[in-house]
């Protein structure tokens, strides 16, 4: 019998199987953005993409943070490169699929999420082109980089976020979203 993917469970089994973890901060998650970079750099040929950046908690320093490394990577929504892309980031053992939630979707990549042994580093990909809402996400990083208090409340959001959501990552994710706007927001006016 085939092993299931990743794709074909349903949120409630992967929530059960990879809870909502909130890690203290690793100097390690920077190394490990660098060498998957490097990775996908060395791997993807040449136009697949302009930029890659590390972002979401394990980019900022003394943040605690589920132990996910988050990759941003700038593309082109262009129909054959995005499939040249799926294609070479499915040989790093990337899982790709569409976030559509919101009026913006973009393209995700996912890997480390091994059934049979979940404690697997972990790695997210969120691809879109340079306009797309997603580079926001570098003003809320840079603005949690220079603020630590800011960076504090954070951390304590998502340990309480963490305890109430341990087994619904959407749930979660969707509960941090007004303080990740209103950081943003502000990192944006220039406060």
């Amino acid at each position: 019998m085939m092993e299931k993917r990743l794709q074909d469970l349903s949120k409630e089994e992967i929530g059960q199987l990879f809870p909502v973890e909130i890690s203290p901060y690793s100097k390690n998650w920077p190394d490990l953005f660098e060498k998957e970079k490097n990775l996908i750099t060395d791997t993807l040929e040449p136009g697949l993409f302009s930029r890659i950046e590390h972002f979401g908690s394990t980019s900022v320093p003394g943040l605690s943070a589920k132990d996910t490394i988050d990759i941003l990577m700038e593309v082109d929504f262009e129909e054959t490169k995005n499939q040249k892309l799926i294609q070479q980031l499915q040989t790093l053992g990337y899982e790709f699929n569409w976030q559509n939630e919101g009026r913006d979707p973009h393209m995700v990549f996912v890997k480390g999420y091994n059934i049979s042994s979940p404690k697997d580093q972990t790695y997210h990909i969120h691809a879109g082109p340079q306009n797309h809402p997603l580079w926001d996400r570098l003003l809320f990083r840079d603005y949690l980089i220079e603020n630590p208090q800011t960076a504090k409340e954070y951390e304590q959001l998502k340990r309480k976020l963490s305890a109430n959501f341990k087994h619904e990552r959407v749930a979660y994710r969707i509960a941090k979203t007004e303080f990740v706007k209103e950081v943003t927001d502000k990192a944006k006016q220039g406060l």
